[in-house]
């Protein structure tokens, strides 16, 4: 199935200085950005045609992947003054860059791309800034045997708050970890059929519009996942994951457990 990726955000939070114009998806875990990572998740279970949603700072991503270095992240033999690879990472992916505008919401983003997806009846979608390592084939399988328009990954709230209960005369009577009440957050990974374009209006949004129009209708299932999931919505948080990553604790690197891994 296609992915569509969007990676078009300013990422306000993710900036490290007034000049510093980098999306969010290009921020650096290990030797590779986060958008590589999301692709190489998907590209580990066959899904290799890519749509890339492109707004701010596309240029970053476009020259990328236009001088992409295989020898980064794949082992090579340097004989006679030439490379050859013993493998290779993007060779079979087919990559669509489209410019969907600079301030548009994401199910604008998705709108605007609609004429790439070629009528397919199913694909999917993500962030591009979200790393897991959730069953993706599992999730897939269970949304193509429901009758729904959409499929969002859910996870336990990530929030280390806690909530407090306060009784009328303001005495505390419990207090409890967000992420351990009965709520989950929308996990940034996606399966939707062509219906979701039904509720997306012009300048509209996936999940406030498109999922729950959706959810109205009762046809929005989630698959939950209680396993790795790391969003990278802050510098503390994408530095976290970079630290992870250089000491080999890499849980969302599902292409690793088959020995075709990254080097380091």
């Amino acid at each position: 199935m296609k992915v569509v990726l969007f990676c078009g955000g300013y990422g306000m939070r993710m900036r490290s200085g007034a000049a510093d114009d980098v999306p969010k998806p290009m921020a650096m875990v290990g030797p590779r950005p986060l958008i590589w990572h999301v692709m190489r998740y998907y590209a580990h279970f066959g899904h290799t045609e890519f749509i890339l949603c492109l707004g701010y700072g596309a240029h970053h991503i476009k020259d990328f992947f236009l001088n992409y270095e295989e020898t980064t992240s794949n082992d090579f033999v340097l004989r006679g003054g030439r490379t050859e690879l013993l493998s290779t990472d993007i060779a079979d992916w087919t990559i669509t860059f489209a410019q969907t505008g600079i301030e548009s919401p994401i199910g604008e983003r998705l709108r605007r791309v609609r004429h790439h997806l070629d009528g397919d009846e199913m694909f999917l979608a993500n962030y591009a800034d979200v790393l897991t390592d959730a069953p993706l084939p599992e999730m897939i399988d269970r949304f193509a045997r429901r009758d729904a328009g959409a499929s969002m990954m859910v996870v336990p709230p990530q929030s280390s708050f806690h909530c407090v209960e306060l009784g009328e005369d303001g005495l505390v009577g419990g207090i409890t970890a967000v992420s351990e009440l009965p709520l989950w957050e929308n996990g940034g990974y996606f399966v939707l059929r062509q219906e979701v374009f039904d509720h997306i209006p012009e300048n509209g949004d996936l999940v406030a519009d498109g999922c729950a129009g959706l959810a109205k209708q009762g046809r929005l299932v989630a698959h939950q996942h209680r396993g790795f999931w790391k969003p990278t919505d802050t510098v503390k948080e994408r530095a976290a994951l970079d630290e992870a990553y250089a000491r080999g604790d890499r849980p969302w690197a599902v292409w690793e457990r088959d020995g075709a891994g990254v080097s380091a």
